[in-house]
This record gives C-alpha cells, sequence and structure tokens, in this order.
C-alpha cells in the first residue's frame, strides 16, 4: 500500500485541496440504498453488498481494502491509511441497520431520497451518515495528497446493531494484527448539536453505559386453569417485571455528565448538583430522551412469554429486559437487579458488555473542540456519557481510548435523537456537509 495516490510517487506537488464535502451526500445516498437491515438472526441481507461498495470506494483512491467475511453475507472492511509518525488511530463505523417497515414510512426507507433539504433513509443518522462523511473524507485527501502523518486504520463492520458478534468482537478476537500500535478510537453518536438557551452545545461521546440484555425464567407447577395453584409461574415473573419496571433509579453522575451539566447550569446561571439534575438534562428539550437515561441506571421490560392455551396454567414464564448501567456503578446496578428478581426468578444474560468512560482531555479532544469551533465559532463543546452501545464496547478491549464524534450542526426544532431506530429516519444535506468539513479540519490535528 502507498501512502498516497500514484502521482505524488514522482515527486509531484500536492494537489490543492479540493471539498471535502463534495461527494459526502451521493455516497451516503448510494449507502442508504444498500439494505443492510440486521434482525439480530441471521435472516437479513447481511453487509456483503455494503461492504465491497466500501471497499470499491477505498481502491478508486489508492488504497488496499481487506474484506473480512465473519459469515454467510456477513462483511468487515478494514484499510491502512497514513503515515508512521506517533501511535495508530483507530476511525470505526458500522454497515448494518436496524430493519424498517415501509408502511410506516412517509418515503421507501432504502430509496435514498432528497425531500426538503434532508437525505431520508434507514440508517441516514446511524450511521451511514458518519460512513459517508469518512469514505468522502479520505478520498479527497487521499486525491490531492493529504495523508495524515499518524497511521490510521479505516474500519467498517458488520452486526453493531446486534452486539457485534459477526463485527468488531470477531475482529477484535481473530484480527488484532489490525490494531497493533492503536492507541485511540473514534466512532459514532457524537458531536451533534443540541439547541440549550440558544446556544448550540456539540456533544462529544466520552463514555457508553454498560448493557445487560437479560432474560428472565420463572418456574412453577402446571395445572388446569380452573383450579387454585399457588405456584404459578406467570404470577411470579410478572410481579418480578412490574418491580423492576417501576424501580426508580438514583441519579448518578460521572465525570463525563457532570462536566456536561456544569456547562448547561452556567448558561442557566445556576450550578449542577445531583438534585437538580434532572431539570437541567429538560433543557436539551428533545434529546432529553437520550441524556435523561444517562444520569442513572435503567431498565426496561421489553418481552414476555407463557403458556400455550388459556386454561393450562404453564411450567413456565419468560421475560426479557434491556438494563444498562453507568461506568462505576456495576456493583449497584447487578445487587438491586437481583434484589428485584427475588430468589425465584433466574437471570440469564443474553448480552453483558461492560461501560465504558474515556477522560476527556488530550489532543483528540483538542482538535475535536477546534475542527467544531473553526465551523461554527459560537458554540459550546463538552463531553456526554452514551446511553446505548456501540462498537467501541469490543475496541476498547484493546485498551484504546474512545470517542464519538459524527458532527452535525442541527436545526434547533429538529428532533433528533429521535430519529435513531425511528420512523422517517433523515439528516439534513448541509448537516451532512458540515460533518465532512469538519471532520476534514479535524484530521489536520491528530
Amino acid at each position: 500500500m502507498s501512502d498516497a495516490p500514484a502521482e505524488r510517487a514522482s515527486g509531484t506537488p500536492p494537489e490543492p485541496a479540493g471539498d471535502p464535502a463534495a461527494e459526502v451526500v451521493e455516497i451516503c445516498r448510494d449507502l442508504l440504498r444498500i439494505d443492510t437491515s440486521n434482525y439480530g438472526d441471521g435472516s437479513g441481507p447481511g453487509e456483503r453488498k455494503a461492504a465491497e461498495h466500501v471497499a470499491a470506494l477505498l481502491d478508486e483512491v489508492g488504497l488496499e481494502p481487506e474484506v473480512i467475511e465473519t459469515g454467510p453475507g456477513r462483511a468487515n472492511v478494514l484499510a491502512r491509511w497514513g503515515g508512521t509518525e506517533g501511535d495508530g488511530l483507530l476511525l470505526h463505523g458500522h454497515l448494518d441497520v436496524v430493519p424498517a417497515a415501509a408502511e410506516d414510512w412517509r418515503v421507501d426507507p432504502f430509496s435514498g431520497e432528497l425531500v426538503d433539504g434532508y437525505l431520508w433513509g434507514r440508517g441516514a443518522v446511524d450511521m451511514k451518515d458518519f460512513d459517508a462523511m469518512l469514505l468522502s473524507v479520505v478520498r479527497e485527501r487521499q486525491r490531492t495528497g493529504r495523508v495524515p502523518t499518524r497511521p490510521i486504520v479505516l474500519c467498517f463492520t458488520a452486526d453493531e446493531e446486534a452486539g457485534g458478534h459477526h463485527g468488531a468482537e470477531v475482529l477484535v478476537n481473530e484480527h488484532r494484527d489490525w490494531f497493533d500500535g492503536v492507541t485511540d478510537a473514534v466512532g459514532e453518536v457524537g458531536g451533534f448539536s443540541a439547541t440549550v438557551r440558544g446556544r448550540r452545545v456539540y456533544l462529544i461521546e466520552a463514555a457508553e453505559k454498560g448493557m445487560a440484555w437479560m432474560k428472565l425464567t420463572a418456574r412453577g407447577r402446571a395445572g388446569h386453569g380452573s383450579m387454585v395453584n399457588s405456584d404459578n409461574a406467570v404470577t411470579r415473573l410478572t410481579a418480578a417485571v412490574a418491580r423492576i419496571g417501576a424501580h426508580e433509579w438514583p441519579v448518578r453522575l460521572t465525570p463525563a455528565m457532570e462536566v456536561l451539566l456544569a456547562t448547561v447550569a452556567d448558561l442557566a446561571g445556576t450550578e449542577a448538583t445531583p438534585e437538580n439534575a434532572r431539570d437541567l438534562v429538560e433543557e436539551f428539550g428533545g434529546a432529553t430522551r437520550m441524556i435523561g437515561a444517562v444520569i442513572s441506571n435503567t431498565t426496561n421490560p421489553t418481552m414476555l412469554g407463557a403458556g400455550y392455551k388459556v386454561n393450562v396454567i404453564p411450567t413456565e414464564a419468560t421475560a426479557h429486559v434491556d438494563g444498562r448501567f453507568l461506568p462505576g456503578y456495576e456493583d449497584e446496578f447487578f445487587a438491586t437487579l437481583a434484589e428485584l428478581c427475588g430468589d425465584d426468578v433466574e437471570i440469564e444474560y443474553v448480552s453483558n458488555q461492560q461501560p465504558w468512560e474515556t477522560p476527556y482531555e488530550g489532543s483528540l479532544v483538542d482538535a475535536m473542540t477546534r475542527s467544531i469551533l473553526a465551523e461554527d465559532p459560537e458554540a459550546i463543546v463538552a463531553p456526554y456519557l452514551m446511553s446505548g452501545g456501540t462498537d467501541a464496547k469490543h475496541f476498547r478491549k484493546l485498551g484504546m481510548g474512545s470517542f464519538g464524534f459524527a458532527p452535525l450542526r442541527l436545526p434547533a426544532d429538529l428532533d433528533f435523537t429521535a430519529l435513531f431506530h425511528g420512523v422517517d429516519e433523515r439528516v439534513p444535506v448541509d448537516a451532512l456537509e458540515f460533518g465532512a468539513r469538519v471532520f476534514d479540519r479535524f484530521l489536520d490535528g491528530v
């Protein structure tokens, strides 16, 4: 692999810098038109077609991508880029998306339509927008010879929406040599703006909650539905589920959220405390649903199953619960959960992934901050803790510091966080172009 296009080899001076946003909309649109729905059970189309498309875009500008298949149709793309100075940097995004029911949408979710200044489609914000930003910036810099001196690994993964077990987890466990010397990683769900008291605040992901997807099982004595039965599995299970769903978890502020809420408190003319944390979170408007979930642990029952006939008391009843826990509060979470379930309900972990938090400091933070302020000088930049999970959980196992930085300057009236996994997912075209310009500046500073 060469570090620059072929025309550089003869000593030709670099071409003038082009527009890093010139093809970001086209690339994103093409990716949205490739259905990579991940149903979590292997029944979807997989990521292979999208992976081949990404690999072709990288190959076209002189990189040497490798497509790594981890199952039928499940594909990841890796490529090396940049120079040899300093520690390696991982830039990663995932290619899969959650399913979409076309009848619920105003447009075909896999059409990539441009309507009213927005690019519509499943994956527009989660996260083919960032994939497109990254590809457009890499391609423009590669063409014009502006290759970073730092060694960079580009990674586009499968299966993030189902835990990364066919994607980042396999890469970390079986292809670790790709990440030798990499100390930092930058991925999704950060760098977007929220408007607080008339000011745009850009949220950099510096932490993630842990994820505990649980299957609860209660067992009892089977019998006729017309008879007295004090050993009813359904009764036992639903009582536990009701306790879990109704539990009010206490406010716990991690370092990232202490910084963010202090920033908001300053705009509101007050001070941030655990007692007024929920009031400060309300300042984020539509983003409250995400920010409000990261000042405490959460447990949401999501599925129930029992029985096969109305007049038969079943032997077994099951439920699934989506639990998310804060960095540093793991012990409190699991101890409380055991108490809420009681001794007669068994807990099995479908997926149990640890939380993480990266100190909000250093050269990457400086580069992210400078790149945003260069494009939006009146903005405020602050860290936050993400309620969901990303591939960063797997890459963190290799000791990488991690951040989420997919920059978007958003309209104040857009309920952005509702678009994640939501109906009518879309991204403003000007926000997509803004993100490409910001990410180009960011690479100048890494």
